[in-house]
């Protein structure tokens, strides 16, 4: 046989499988990338670089289903109770610095909480909340955790401590309760759990449903001559709206109910906050979960007055009264500057980007003015539907809510045929809280006029339609 030589192993330079590297291994990762490229032209869509500013280029970030079957921010109006809607800008400054915050080269989720940095914005969050509330030097303003829920407890205890050493002889306490919704109530049936067992009792000063047809739902704020207050109660609890039953009191809290020797005034302002002016020299406390008007949820935002930050321990060792935990002790996490803890930091982050927005807006004057023209227009199609009978408002007029719209539909399979009309309209989370059912519509600040005239819109043309079904 004839020897071969070296020259013999090798291929011509122009061999296809070579130039291309069609094999084996290389094929597949040929087809997988021919693939990719004509999922790309199918989808004919480029990365999103409206929604996500900093995210780079890659195949794999293209959607699953065609862009026709995918809404986005502009195609929705999110009617949610909370969490809620908040400004596109406040989302897309927010999801840039989960990557990278105020270019430090690193995620704001990823920042030490003892860092210049975060030290830094938490003092630009509390101030820019001081501003916008006028709250005065006499109170302090913590970030905590645990929603207003949290604050039903922690209320309680950190108010009868400080009570308490003001008062270390007495035999008891009451503590009065203002009942107008479901979150009142649950904030009476919280604090009637704690006290068992204390010097302290629990007086439901006003109980709304008794103002109501059946006794047993909300829908009204009784007259302040009906409510049975306690001269020396240790505070005074009230919900400012309430968000399942879409009453709120208006124009404010009636101050002038309270007795002469009523102190400690407490204000849960989760659902309305920032919406309107709140005199915080009248309160003890006024708590409030973000994730309605003020941010996303993980955050609690506490004024507190300043002679409420005392020594919950001390104030046990007199006895009489529940111990406090440090996770709910006032005066702990003021003295620790909020950071008694690892705070909610990306929540703070976003509160803050919320109220940046809203001062550029007007500040809370504007928000009040916005708050007024959402709900009237949304309460005029809601009385148009009453006297065509298709609508029926729940809450008496002098207290239905800015916030939180609520309404029946009436007729077999209305309801359902509503919330479907508006789905496919782009109108998200209208139905009523599972407790009472119904249609909830909440126009809380990142609502804008325009879209609460959207819904007015519908609710015409549904009114109209079943109209014209009954004919």
């Amino acid at each position: 046989m004839e020897a071969r030589t070296a020259d013999a192993d090798i291929r011509p330079r122009t061999n296809p499988a070579r130039i291309w590297g069609f094999r084996h291994r290389e094929k597949t990762v040929g087809i997988f990338c021919a693939f990719l490229l004509l999922r790309a032209f199918l989808c004919n869509r480029l990365p999103d670089t409206r929604s996500f500013p900093f995210r780079p280029f890659h195949p794999l970030h293209f959607p699953r289903r065609l862009p026709s079957t995918m809404p986005d921010r502009q195609d929705v109006i999110n009617f949610a109770a909370g969490p809620s809607t908040l400004p596109t800008s406040v989302l897309e400054t927010a999801a840039a610095g989960l990557l990278n915050y105020n270019n430090t080269g690193i995620g704001l989720a990823e920042l030490s909480h003892r860092s210049p940095a975060f030290i830094q914005l938490t003092k630009n969050v509390v101030d820019a909340y001081r501003r916008l509330l006028s709250i005065p030097d006499t109170h302090e303003v913590l970030l905590m955790q645990g929603g207003g829920m949290g604050q039903f407890s922690a209320v309680l205890l950190n108010v009868l401590s400080a009570w308490r050493l003001a008062n270390p002889t007495a035999q008891s306490a009451t503590l009065d309760y203002v009942v107008t919704g479901s979150w009142s109530a649950k904030a009476a049936s919280e604090a009637k759990r704690l006290t068992a067992g204390s010097i302290a009792k629990v007086n439901v000063a006003v109980d709304a449903r008794a103002a109501s047809a059946d006794g047993k739902t909300f829908g009204a704020i009784p007259p302040t001559s009906e409510w049975k207050l306690t001269d020396d109660a240790a505070f005074v609890y009230y919900c400012d709206n309430e968000t399942v039953n879409g009453v709120e009191f208006k124009p404010s809290f009636p101050y002038a109910a309270l007795p002469a020797n009523s102190k400690n005034l407490v204000a849960d302002v989760s659902s309305n906050v920032l919406s309107r002016p709140i005199d915080v020299s009248r309160h003890a406390l006024i708590v409030a979960g973000a994730q309605k008007n003020a941010g996303i949820a993980g955050l609690t935002l506490v004024i507190a007055r300043k002679d409420l930050l005392v020594s919950t321990d001390d104030a046990f060792a007199l006895g009489g009264i529940p111990v406090v935990p440090h996770m709910a002790d006032y005066k702990r996490h003021a003295d620790n500057e909020s950071m008694y803890n690892t705070p909610p930091m990306f929540a703070i982050y976003v509160s803050g980007l919320v109220f940046e927005e809203l001062e550029r807006r007007g500040g809370v004057a504007e928000a009040e003015r916005a708050a007024k023209e959402k709900s009237r227009i949304v309460y005029e199609a809601v009385e148009e539907g009453e006297r065509e009978g298709v609508f029926e408002g729940k809450v008496q007029k002098d207290a239905r809510s800015r916030m939180n719209v609520v309404w029946i539909i009436k007729g077999d399979g209305a309801e359902k045929r509503f919330l479907e009309g508006a789905e496919t309209r782009g109108l998200k989370a209208l139905k009523g809280h599972r407790s009472v059912g119904g249609i909830r519509a909440s126009l809380y600040n990142g609502i804008s006029v325009p879209q609460a005239e959207t819904l007015a819109k519908y609710m015409r043309e549904f009114i109209a339609s079943e109209r014209a079904a009954r004919a």
